[in-house]
């Protein structure tokens, strides 16, 4: 299980989720609209080159990697980022860049004494 610094624990399906979730360029774009104000699904459909529905779908996987919350207001479904699971994905990633570079190190200075 995978642990982040000063965040709780992420469980190994989790970080599976949230990392399929942003390797889609669709789905980081959404991300990053919705981090400063929330967004109605109408309106994210308007930005792309694609359905309502398609755009719904890359909503929902978002929303199941807890990337962004949905929220329905009236007949609006707004949609609004969760930067604290951004945070976490951040922190894991700044936890694999220090092991490797903890190991390059290491390989430097076992290189330099031959």
């Amino acid at each position: 299980m995978p642990q982040t610094s000063g965040v709780a624990p992420l469980e190994d399906d989790d970080v599976d989720r949230i990392f399929r979730a942003l390797a889609d360029a669709t789905r980081r774009d959404i991300i990053r609209r919705t981090l400063v104000e929330e967004e109605t699904i109408s309106a994210l459909a308007e930005a792309y080159d694609m359905s309502f529905a398609a755009v719904q779908k890359h909503v929902t996987a978002l929303a199941a990697a807890g990337l962004v919350a949905k929220q329905t207001r009236g007949r609006e479904r707004l949609v609004r980022a969760r930067p604290e699971t951004i945070r976490h994905a951040q922190s894991l990633l700044h936890r694999y860049e220090e092991l490797w570079r903890t190991r390059l190190t290491r390989l430097d200075d076992l290189l330099a004494e031959d």
